[in-house]
């Protein structure tokens, strides 16, 4: 079982950046893969980003490819989301999760809120 705990949310006006850290911890990190959603109020669940460690199967849901990328620190157990070109509309609580092999992403974050104002 791996645990996760994210940091690096706040406020920023639109236009701004922010880097997501995700910290994971656990007897078989490597063998997850990783994953950053986020949540708005009275809106779903939203996937945003996944990637292997190591930088393979790195994939982006449409509304944020070209504006946020997914990397990792392997031997920090860290994986990140930088977040470019910040929009009112990426206000939301943003996690960080990891699911094994071909499950479903089942182990998730505290959560860390993204704040942006116009």
């Amino acid at each position: 079982q791996v645990q996760l705990e994210e940091s690096g949310g706040g406020s920023v006006q639109a236009g701004g950046s922010l880097r997501l850290s995700c910290v994971a911890s656990g007897r078989t990190v490597s063998s997850y893969t990783m994953g950053w959603f986020r949540q708005a109020p009275g809106k779903e669940r939203e996937f945003l980003a996944s990637m292997r460690w190591g930088g393979v199967n790195i994939r982006y849901a449409d509304s944020v490819e070209g504006r946020f990328t997914i990397s990792a620190e392997r031997y920090k157990n860290t994986v990140y989301l930088q977040m470019n070109d910040l929009k009112p509309e990426d206000t939301a609580v943003y996690y960080c999760a990891a699911r094994y092999g071909g499950a479903d992403f089942g182990t998730w974050g505290q959560g860390t809120q993204v704040t942006v104002s116009s």
